[in-house]
C-alpha cells in the first residue's frame, strides 16, 4: 500500500471513530432523557398499578442502552498496542 491510500485509509478510520463516538453520545443523551421520562412515570405511578406506557419506556432505555454499550464496545481500524511496561532490572546477588 502506498504513502497515500494509507494517510486515506487512516483518515477514513478517523472519520468513522468520529461519528461512532458523535452517536454515542446523541444515543446517550436521548437514553438520559428516556431515563428520565421513565423516572417520572414511575413516580406517579403507585404499588397497585404500573401503566403500558413505563413498561415501554422501560424496554425503550433497555435497548437504547444496549446500542450504546456495543457502539462502545467497536472500534474501527487496527487496535493501538499498549505502551510496553519498563522492566526494572533484578539486583544481582552479591558474588
Amino acid at each position: 500500500m502506498d504513502e497515500t491510500q494509507k494517510e486515506m485509509q487512516d483518515r477514513m478510520l478517523k472519520e468513522a471513530n468520529k461519528k461512532r463516538q458523535e452517536d454515542i453520545r446523541n444515543d446517550t443523551e436521548k437514553l438520559f432523557q428516556l431515563a428520565t421520562e421513565l423516572k417520572a412515570a414511575v413516580e406517579k405511578s403507585n404499588e397497585n398499578l404500573l401503566s403500558l406506557d413505563v413498561v415501554k419506556k422501560a424496554d425503550e432505555v433497555e435497548k437504547l442502552a444496549k446500542r450504546v454499550k456495543e457502539k462502545m464496545k467497536q472500534s474501527v481500524g487496527p487496535t493501538p498496542s499498549p505502551e510496553p511496561i519498563p522492566r526494572m532490572p533484578f539486583p544481582r546477588p552479591p558474588r
